[in-house]
């Protein structure tokens, strides 16, 4: 996936459930908004969805899961609803805007503009399936995995956002922020 561009759920990074786009999402250019949540489980472990292109299972990376915001749904409704259908997981306490980050990325033969708000979330609940997963998502989205912070920290597969490891270090150390932390934009 493109360097951070974002999570699953309706393309790179998020979906947008049935939508009228040539894969199932309603992304057709511009600023896409995104909600994307940093789901922690009672072991401080981050659920993270692997992503890849469509086409080259190799071109692969991590990423929060989260997507587009639709209709008018708030950047709240978004991440519960695209948790939900990327994951399963509906047993979740939604926190805080931790992030927001800019960011633009090839996928899918198309360049995504995103603008990411990252919503901190806690979960009991640590099984996962994929129930809504748009056309798109389901042929670039190979799984789930739950990550402690040293496994992110000494990882050598691609994350997003990129100093996820750093990030998530900081939020289990001194607590969500006191207001939303702006991220270094990322083009790819």
């Amino acid at each position: 996936m493109p360097a951070e561009a974002t999570g699953v759920g309706n393309g790179p990074y998020g979906g947008t459930g049935l939508g009228n786009g040539p894969y199932g999402d309603s992304y057709d250019g511009g600023l896409r908004k995104v909600a994307r949540v940093v789901l922690l489980d009672p072991q401080d472990r981050i659920l993270l969805l692997h992503g890849h292109e469509p086409d080259d299972p190799s071109d692969d990376w991590w990423f929060t899961p989260g997507g587009g915001v639709e209709g008018d749904e708030s950047r709240a409704q978004a991440a519960l609803r695209e948790l939900a259908e990327e994951t399963g997981i509906t047993e979740v306490e939604l926190g805080p805007v931790l992030w927001h980050r800019m960011c633009s990325f090839p996928f899918a033969g198309r360049r995504w503009d995103q603008d990411e708000w990252y919503y901190l979330a806690r979960t009991t609940q640590t099984a996962t399936r994929a129930m809504g997963l748009t056309e798109l998502e389901r042929r670039s989205v190979a799984g789930a995995r739950w990550w402690t912070c040293r496994e992110l920290a000494q990882a050598h597969e691609t994350v997003y956002p990129t100093r996820l490891a750093e990030l998530l270090r900081t939020l289990l150390d001194e607590g969500p922020p006191a207001g939303p932390v702006t991220l270094d934009s990322e083009i790819v």
